[in-house]
């Protein structure tokens, strides 16, 4: 049995242990706040954009923008995928991290190769150590404040790989805050716009036709590239939103978990305490024993 002063040890250990992991459930919960009433107040921009690039992309000649160009064959496909730059958030930066490698092996079976372009320094962090995917670039660093800026950057990734021709295709995957318990890595396919995708999003949300003045092709040639920004800085926000969840979770059932082992030290050191005093008396007792002999 450990001694006294060992089991002493480590109860004061998991105190300190409990209180540092208290005071990070507490900012978790802070900044969980924040970015979830961001995101909140996002969605129905970002779904009213949706809505109204799907009415004018409606009849349009795909021919108007590059970004709209199906291509005939494809070969090679870029996926952005987002990661946390912290951990201490559970399972959160591995799940979209198998999700992406599971991505990638789907679209390496189709016959395609993949460029990976990262945000977050845990993705980073795990894919350097393989060198069998082609990672071309990768923020660390930038999750922990979300805005439009690092949106456009995020975006002007996939952008330059599509508009050279280096890739035919651009997905991005990032993790769907649905709520504290749903957090769901997905797959999102960036780049070309396909008119009739955008206008099944606008069907369900009640989408509607429009006059417009200039003609919806003008239109629509300045926004398209906003709405590539649009969607990106969506998936950015959902993801820093489900980080937090996720780390306010963890950090959660550790605290639970510290206060089970300061119970179950606190239990052994009482077992071990009785011993050595009933070891002690019993020596008492047979040398009082001893000397009357």
């Amino acid at each position: 049995m450990a001694s006294l002063r060992d089991i002493q040890t480590k109860i004061a250990g998991v105190k300190k242990t409990r209180q540092i992991t208290r005071a990070m459930n507490m900012v978790s919960a802070a900044k969980l706040r924040g970015v979830q009433e961001k995101t909140e107040r996002f969605r129905p921009y970002a779904a009213k954009f949706a809505e109204v690039l799907g009415s004018l992309s409606q009849g349009v000649d795909p021919g108007i923008h590059p970004l709209l160009a199906q291509p005939d064959k494809v070969e090679k496909v870029a996926l952005i995928l987002f990661t946390a730059d912290r951990g201490l958030c559970g399972s959160f930066n591995m799940n979209l991290i198998n999700a992406g490698l599971r991505f990638i092996k789907e679209q390496q079976g189709a016959g395609k190769q993949v460029q990976l372009y990262i945000v977050g320094r845990k993705g980073r962090d795990f894919f350097k150590r393989r060198p069998e995917v082609d990672v071309k670039e990768a923020l660390t660093g930038v999750m922990n404040v979300v805005d439009f800026d690092l949106a456009v950057q995020v975006a002007r990734m996939g952008l330059n790989a599509f508009l050279s021709g280096e890739v035919q295709e651009v997905y991005y995957l990032y993790s769907n805050f649905r709520s504290m318990a749903r957090l769901i890595p997905t797959v999102a396919k960036l780049l070309p716009i396909a008119p009739e995708a955008v206008a099944g999003e606008a069907a369900k949300t009640g989408g509607q036709e429009y006059m417009t003045e200039p003609s919806a092709e003008q239109i629509l040639v300045d926004l398209l590239p906003r709405y590539v920004n649009v969607r990106i800085y969506s998936g950015l926000l959902e993801t820093a939103t489900s980080e937090q969840a996720a780390r306010m979770s963890a950090m959660d059932n550790a605290t639970r978990n510290c206060k089970d082992m300061i119970e179950n030290l606190t239990l052994l050191y009482n077992k071990a305490r009785q011993a050595a005093i009933t070891t002690e008396l019993m020596d008492i007792v047979g040398g009082a024993e001893a000397l009357k002999g």
